[in-house]
Order: structure tokens, then C-alpha cells, then sequence
């Protein structure tokens, strides 16, 4: 299991182990570079000091004189080497060091037997002296010297890991607290965790569980409401089709009993379609959606207008409502087209339940305005009041002031709330407004053409 102080500590120290050894190479890289500048400047010094030897008439290529104990020229001490002008060497006791001829004054580097130096040659009237040193004993002088931050930077270290495993202990409190007040909430304890008091870092963490916890009361909410609706609205129907077997069991003669058949068909109509709505509005919850996914394809609207007026038209006839079609849009819209349909037999539907004999509902896909793709079903009947247009794609919710055809089951109030659904799960916006000549309802689902 990953632990996140585990994994803090493992960075800081990795870190930390990390910029200690860049600090002692770069100390090592500017305590070189510092001494070679030192060193250079000491040997221009020696071989100056041996030209002007030799300048004074004294004619011996010495090295300068060394401590008793101290070490050789093997180790790193200085060497020089004398010339003449001509460029035949004076003895001494470096001529053992066969560094070629240099006549060019200034600092260089030498290679000998493969072993790097670094010289420094003066020239003047008479001589050329030529003063080196190993660059390994350089080097090793800048190890010695960055080294001695090892111990220091260990230190260091352990010093602030110690530091903080206790920040890390103190600063994840607050976590802790969270994380008890999370495991003291029951499934039906869903209240907001005080994150007042929390860090800075820590109150994203709580708002978006706070934001969660919202969501989830709320829905909890809705579904409760909704079970509770449709609980109730079943209750009707089935109390009706009770009741219409009742009388169905005590009817006397033939005419009674099909009375009693005929209404409780009409109730278990009724009630099968208030089944339907309530999965079709299943199938649009937002679970739902994500589970089974959205079958996009492209529909065309002016066929599907001329569908569902073919479907329906039995339907209007035997109610005496003439039904019309308007396809003449040349438009299709990439979106799911069962959904469609259910979102047009639910207008369609709804239209010829509330029109009265005699009316009229048409159907039609077209162009908006900014021409965008829509469908439409406007009819002549009693209409929506303004009051109520927002109210109407609620679940369950019917108008005070409906008009419903004498013999019809009142509706469920679901249809709006499933057209709403549905086309704003297709990419559509659904939008009431007066029929023509401001009588009866026209309802419009506008896509939004992505």
C-alpha cells in the first residue's frame, strides 16, 4: 500500500542526498579552478625566482628547497627546467623531467610519460625557465578540500529528515481528522465536514467530498420523491382496475359485464403506459446514461416526423383531430433516433390527449430562425398557462387549470419531464411557447447542430 509519508520522506531525502553530492562537485569544481589560479600565480613566482637566479650570473638549474620529510617531485612538489635562448637545457636536478623546449612565455598544460601538468615558462635575455606541478596533485588537493563537506551535509541530512518525519506527523493531524469524521458518517449521514479549521492544502480535498456528500443527498432526495410519486400514481390505477373487477365479478347481465371489461382495460391502459414513462425516464437518468451509452447515428428529422404522424393517425381519426405534417426541413442531426421517437410520441401524445374533438395538432421538422435543425408539435387546445410553463417538466407535476378530453385517463405528468430528459441527452433544448394566432401550445426541441 502506497504511504504517502513514505513517499515524501523517500523524495526529500533523494533530494537531499541528490544536492549534497551537486554541492561537493561544484565546491570541488570551484576550489579547483580557484587553486589552479593560485598555483598558476605561485609557479609564473618559482620560475621568475629562477630566471632571475640565473640572470645573476649563478648558472645551476635548482628547484626551490623543500622541508626535510616533505615529498618529492613524484608526489606533486614543483619542478622547473632551465634553457638557454638556443634551446639547449642546463642541468639540474629536474633535467630528469625531459619537458620539451618552450620558448613562448604564459601558463600552459604539459603532457609527459602520460601524465598531465601544468607549467608556467619565462622567458628573458638569456634563459627560458619552465616551472610545473602534477595536475593530480591538484585534483587531489580539491577532493581533500570538497570532502570535508561530506560530514557536514550528512549531518545536515539526518538533521532536517528528522525535521520532517515530525512536520509530516504534525501537518497530516488534519488528514486524520478528516478522515475520522468521514468513517463516523453512517449511509444516511450525509451532512458537510467542517473544513473551517482545515489547512489550505487539505480544503479542496473536503469541498469536492462536500460537494459529493451534496450530490448524493440530493439524489437520495429525488429518488425518495420519485419512488413516492410513483407509488402514488400507481395507487390509482391499480385501485381502479381492482375496483372495475369487482364490478366485472358482480355485473348481473352481458351489457354490465363488458362495461366492466371495457373500463378496467382502460385502467390497465393507463397503467401500462404509466409503466413505460416511468422506465423511459429511468433510461435518461444520468446512471443510467452512463452505464448504456448514447447510440448516436444520424437521424432524419423530416422522416421521422412523417412516421409518427403515420403512426398516430388511427389514433387522431377515432378522436376526430386532424393531424398534420410538416416535413420539408431537408435536415438531420447526429443523435440517438429510439430516444427521438420517444421524444416526439410523447409531444405527439400529450397533444392529442389535452385537444379536444375537433382540433388540431401538426407536426413538423424545420429550420430555426439561425438555422438551426427542429423539431415541432403545435396544437389549438387549452394550452399551458405562462405561470406554469416551467413547472410542467417536473415529475409527476399536472396543471391546475389541464383540460382533458371527457373519457381519457388524466395523464401522469411525465411526458414533458421525459421529453426534457431525452433531448438534452441528444444535444437538444426543449422550449414552450403559444400556438398559432396565441391559442393552444407549441413545443419546440431545438438541436443545437453540433
Amino acid at each position: 500500500m502506497r504511504s504517502l509519508r513514505r513517499g515524501l520522506l523517500q523524495w526529500t531525502l533523494g533530494a537531499l542526498a541528490f544536492g549534497s553530492v551537486l554541492l561537493v562537485l561544484v565546491n570541488y569544481v570551484f576550489v579547483l579552478d580557484e587553486m589552479n589560479e593560485v598555483l598558476d600565480a605561485n609557479l609564473r613566482e618559482v620560475a621568475t625566482s629562477v630566471a632571475r637566479f640565473h640572470a645573476s650570473g649563478q648558472l645551476l638549474a635548482v628547484t626551490p628547497a623543500r622541508p626535510p620529510g616533505e615529498p618529492g617531485p613524484d608526489q606533486g612538489d614543483l619542478v622547473t627546467r632551465v634553457w638557454r635562448r638556443d634551446g639547449s637545457a642546463l642541468d639540474g636536478p629536474d633535467s630528469a623531467y625531459a619537458f620539451p623546449f618552450l620558448p613562448e612565455p604564459g601558463a600552459r598544460r604539459l603532457m609527459l610519460d602520460g601524465v598531465e601538468w601544468r607549467g608556467f615558462t619565462v622567458v628573458d635575455e638569456r634563459f627560458v625557465v619552465l616551472a610545473a606541478q602534477r595536475t593530480a596533485a591538484r585534483q587531489q588537493m580539491a577532493v581533500e578540500a570538497a570532502s570535508k563537506l561530506l560530514v557536514p551535509l550528512l549531518l545536515l541530512a539526518l538533521l532536517i529528515a528528522a525535521l520532517l518525519v515530525i512536520a509530516l506527523r504534525r501537518g497530516l493531524v488534519p488528514l486524520g481528522e478528516a478522515t475520522a469524521q468521514i468513517a463516523q458518517r453512517s449511509a444516511l449521514t450525509l451532512e458537510p465536514i467542517d473544513g473551517a479549521e482545515m489547512p489550505g492544502e487539505l480544503r479542496p480535498l473536503v469541498g469536492a467530498f462536500n460537494g459529493l456528500m451534496k450530490r448524493v443527498a440530493d439524489a437520495f432526495t429525488t429518488q425518495q420523491q420519485f419512488i413516492a410519486d410513483a407509488a402514488h400514481e400507481l395507487r390509482s390505477p391499480v385501485t381502479a382496475v381492482r375496483l372495475q373487477i369487482d364490478l366485472f365479478e358482480q355485473a348481473r347481465d352481458a351489457s354490465e359485464r363488458a362495461a366492466a371489461l371495457s373500463d378496467a382495460r382502460e385502467g390497465m391502459d393507463r397503467l401500462q403506459r404509466l409503466v413505460e414513462q416511468l422506465l423511459q425516464l429511468s433510461r435518461a437518468a444520468p446512471d443510467a446514461i452512463e452505464e448504456r451509452g448514447l447510440q448516436r447515428e444520424p437521424v432524419d428529422l423530416d422522416r421521422l416526423v412523417l412516421d409518427t404522424v403515420s403512426a398516430f393517425a388511427r389514433t387522431a381519426s377515432l378522436r376526430r383531430i386532424d393531424l398534420g405534417a410538416e416535413a420539408r426541413s431537408k435536415a438531420s442531426v447526429d443523435a440517438d433516433p429510439h430516444e427521438l421517437q420517444v421524444v416526439l410520441n410523447n409531444l405527439v401524445r400529450n397533444a392529442l390527449h389535452y385537444v379536444p374533438a375537433g382540433g388540431r395538432v401538426d407536426v413538423g421538422a424545420s429550420l430555426a430562425d439561425d438555422g438551426l435543425p427542429m423539431l415541432w408539435v403545435g396544437d389549438d387546445g387549452p394550452g399551458i398557462a405562462m405561470a406554469e410553463r416551467e413547472r410542467v417538466f417536473d415529475r409527476f407535476y399536472r396543471g391546475a387549470g389541464e383540460h382533458v378530453r371527457e373519457g381519457d385517463p388524466s395523464g401522469s405528468g411525465l411526458g414533458l419531464a421525459i421529453v426534457k430528459a431525452l433531448g438534452r441527452r441528444n444535444g437538444a433544448s426543449v422550449s414552450l411557447h403559444d400556438g398559432p394566432g396565441g391559442t393552444g401550445l407549441t413545443v419546440r426541441v431545438l438541436f443545437d447542430g453540433g
